[in-house]
Parts: structure tokens; sequence; C-alpha cells
């Protein structure tokens, strides 16, 4: 039935939906303030939302709201990874109730935010496939002006990166965004200098990681942090991005599991999986000697 209404009342039961879900109850006027509409089209959209799911409110005249039923449902589906975001930063989509109320979830603070103009001429170059003439500062030789070929934008959960071939080295390269201070559009770029012919980025390692053999007393709490199946996690990354997920999980890569530290909660169980896998050094305790 979903597929036969309209985007607009589709968003009205969206919205319907998650204030049953996350706040556990919906005024009319709730509906009605949000979306300009008149009480008789919001009556009719909790009249579908009751045909959409008869079990899943109920309405108290004397409160004269709707609550949510202990048979509750949702009808819309919802990402945790993407809902948690969206509350965490008070970014409403549109389908809830984000910025009518305020959610008690917190994020910590990001330390480094990227220039919005440099992210906008990158993201420009990867969609045209364009080089760019940038300025970027790096640890080791400072300033310099530098032309990529940047296919990608990634947050490695630490900050933010471009993927690029760099034409200076000949090779496919991470570089911080914020160290970027001026992008410049160049031509086209060779069919060898696109996101196809970066074979870290195109191949894929697949990760096995338990709870740490030595550090843990109790693994259970362990497979139940990382939802484990047979206390294994199994994950599939691409190789260019391996050891960012290594270092932000405080994966133990060493080969018998011997880091210690509270930090340290998983051990990657298959190390020989980083074998064609460049750039490790910053993967806790791997070893390519």
């Amino acid at each position: 039935m979903l597929d036969s209404i309209s985007f607009s009342q589709k968003q009205r039961l969206a919205y319907i939906d998650f204030c049953l879900f996350f706040v556990g109850s919906i005024y009319r006027q709730d509906l009605t303030n949000r979306f300009e509409v008149g009480l008789s089209a919001g009556s009719r959209d909790f009249g579908l939302y009751k045909e959409l799911a008869p079990e899943n409110l109920r309405y108290d005249a004397r409160e004269k709201r709707y609550f949510q039923t202990p048979e509750f449902s949702p009808v819309f589906e919802y990402d945790p990874l993407r809902t948690l975001t969206k509350l965490a930063n008070d970014i409403s989509d549109g389908f809830d109730a984000i910025g009518d109320k305020h959610f008690p979830v917190e994020a910590p603070s990001s330390l480094n935010v990227p220039d919005i103009f440099v992210l906008a001429r990158l993201v420009q170059a990867i969609l045209n496939h364009k080089a760019v003439s940038v300025i970027y500062t790096s640890l080791s030789s400072g300033s310099n002006t530098r032309e990529l070929v940047p296919h990608s934008i990634v947050d490695n959960g630490l900050r933010w990166h471009v993927r690029a071939y760099d034409r200076k080295s000949q090779s496919f390269r991470d570089f911080v965004l914020t160290r970027i201070s001026k992008v410049t559009l160049k031509k086209s770029a060779a069919d060898s200098e696109l996101a196809s012919f970066d074979n870290q980025w195109q191949k894929k390692v697949a990760l096995r990681l338990i709870p740490h053999p030595k550090n843990i007393n109790f693994p259970t709490a362990i497979e139940m942090d990382y939802g484990m199946d047979n206390g294994q996690l199994l994950i599939e990354v691409r190789a260019a991005l391996a050891g960012y997920l290594l270092r932000r999980w405080n994966v133990d890569c060493s080969e018998r599991g011997t880091l210690v530290g509270r930090e340290y909660h998983l051990w990657l169980q298959n190390r020989f999986t980083l074998d064609t896998v460049e750039n490790l050094t910053i993967a806790p305790g791997y070893d390519q000697n």
C-alpha cells in the first residue's frame, strides 16, 4: 500500500511512525503543525496509518493523543547507525520528529572539520573525473603544490581524507582534507589515474575478528558488543582502508595476540589476510618482517 500513496503523505506517515517508535506517543496537532495540514487531512493520515498497522497505536481520549502499544512494530525501516547519527547531530530528513523534540543522544565533538569549499571542489573533481591542483601541507615536507586525481572521500573514524592518484609519486595515496588549503580544477584525468586502477581500493580483504584471547575474562561481552556469530566477526573491507579500521578498533594484529592492555578487545585471527595489504604501519602489533 505504501507504494501507491503520494510522497507527501508517506512523509507524514513516517513521522507518525517515528514518533510512536522513539517518543512513545503523538498528538494529532504534532502532525498538523509540522506539515501545516488541516485537521481533516491529519485525521485521514492517522486513519491510513491505523489501516496499515492496526496494532501499533491506541488513542487516549482523556489525554487526546495516540500511544504506542506493546504490540508495536515499525512500518518503516530504521538503520541504527543512520538514526543514531541523525539524533546525535540533530539532523532531520523530513520523515522524523528531529527538530521538534530534543533527543538525549550525544556524540563527541569533532576536533578537525574540513573546509567546505575544499570539499566541494574535490567532490566536483571526483564526479567529473577531473584532476586538481592543491596546496598540501604534510608532516614531512611542509606545504607544496600537488596534482591529484581524487576518486573517493573517506571517513577513517578519526578524520576525513581523500583517496587520490598523486602525479608526483605516480601512486594512489591518502591525503588529509584539513591539510589541503587550496583546490583548483584541472583538465580531465587519464583512465589510468581513476579508481578502477587503484588496486588497493579495488581489492577486498576478509578479516576474522575474535575476542582477545588474553586480555578478556568474559568474551561473551565482546561477542555481544560486535554482534559476533559463533564467537567471531567476519567483515570484508577495502585493502586501502584495512589499516584504519584495525587502528580505530584497536585490533591486536600480532601473530599470537600478545599485545597487553585494556584497549585491546579484539584479535585478528587470520593475520595472513593482510599479506597483500599496503600501509599497515598503523595496524596495532602488525610486523611485516
